[in-house]
């Protein structure tokens, strides 16, 4: 191991990405350090760049979305060998919040996201608390199991905890790029029926419908609500999800949703939707419910969903750039160049 690895540092005054050779960094207890074998490039990281996200830190090594294995374990830390495959989780609780004092770290109040209130993984090894760790079966690839840190795993918690998707109920997804593909899925594994995909992109589109969706629109469609209506009976959707976060996909998927139905807003952006009237609101008791991340128990749920051949993720991988190469692979996202469900960068 030499004393100094690449990475790609974002520097929040001038709003770039370098790569700099910096010190490879050192676990300290409770902590491993972590061979990165696969990174992924996120919709955040981007939002990072342009400034939607307000920086944690002046310099910071980017994303979050990390596979590889344990090069070497941190002082006090058990169960865990040199060589072991992992999943890194992309956030750790604060342990000082009046939640993380009660011991309720899911819903910590100050929650520090990796690669932006601390270090990520767009280098060659990444600090990780051992305790955030998932183990990767041998036969899962490692380019598979890099995404179950957001990408899947996101949709999961959308899905299974906020969302509550039950056996039967109908689920409407806006914008089925690389989240939202994953909650089409999610959904239809869970027992969702129908699963409704809805976006621009007729080629986005015709996946959705490979990959799991029973019917797939354009959202510019005038007959939408209408066409939703035929094929739910008249009730409309049970759960909506947001995958986009716009003011239009918000309040188009809000107005898709049945009497007493819920909406979960997983997708970000700087706009500002509604929900209209108050009183229509009551009366209608739809609910609007904000998601953020997952459990690190859910990562190791979909590893052994993968592992069983339930969940497939053959198609996820659109591509996998070079670290040096990384800034094609942000053009590339942020273009939607080829309608990628996620581009890697492989350290």
């Amino acid at each position: 191991m030499t004393a100094t690895m690449r990475a790609e540092r974002f520097y929040s005054d001038t709003k770039r990405v370098e790569l700099e050779d910096v010190p490879i960094p050192e676990p300290g207890p409770g902590e491993v350090l972590v061979k990165v074998a696969f990174c992924g490039i996120c919709h955040s990281d981007l939002s990072l760049i342009n400034g939607t996200f307000p920086p944690q830190a002046p310099v910071v090594t980017q994303g979050h979305e990390a596979s590889g294995t344990i090069a070497k374990l941190g002082p006090d830390v058990t169960g865990w060998a040199e060589g072991d495959r992992v999943v890194v989780a992309a956030g750790r609780p604060c342990q000082v919040c009046p939640n993380c004092r009660r011991g309720d770290l899911s819903n910590c109040q100050r929650i520090k996201l990796m690669a932006f209130a601390y270090d990520g993984a767009w280098a060659e090894y990444t600090v990780a608390q051992a305790v955030g760790l998932t183990r990767v079966p041998d036969n899962v690839p490692l380019e598979q199991a890099a995404i179950l840190a957001d990408a899947v795993s996101t949709p999961f918690g959308a899905v299974v905890r906020t969302g509550k998707v039950a056996v039967g109920e109908s689920v409407g997804v806006w914008g089925v790029g690389g989240v939202g593909t994953h909650i089409v899925q999610l959904a239809r594994l869970v027992g969702a029926v129908p699963v409704i995909a809805f976006d621009i992109n007729p080629a986005v589109l015709e996946r959705a419908l490979e990959l799991g969706a029973d019917y797939a629109f354009d959202t510019r469609d005038d007959r939408l609500y209408e066409r939703v209506a035929e094929i739910t009976g008249g009730r409309m959707l049970d759960v909506a999800f947001d995958a986009v976060g716009l003011k239009v996909t918000f309040e188009q998927a809000l107005s898709c949703v049945t009497v007493g139905g819920r909406l979960v807003g997983v997708g970000m952006s700087a706009e500002s939707p509604t929900v209209g009237p108050t009183a229509m609101f009551g009366l209608t008791r739809k609910q609007v419910l904000g998601h953020l991340g997952y459990q690190n128990v859910d990562i190791e749920t979909l590893t052994k969903l993968v592992s069983a051949g339930r969940l497939d993720l053959s198609r996820s991988i659109s591509e996998i750039v070079a670290l040096e190469d990384i800034h094609r692979g942000i053009e590339k996202l942020e273009r939607q160049d080829g309608n990628p469900i996620r581009i890697l960068v492989k350290p």
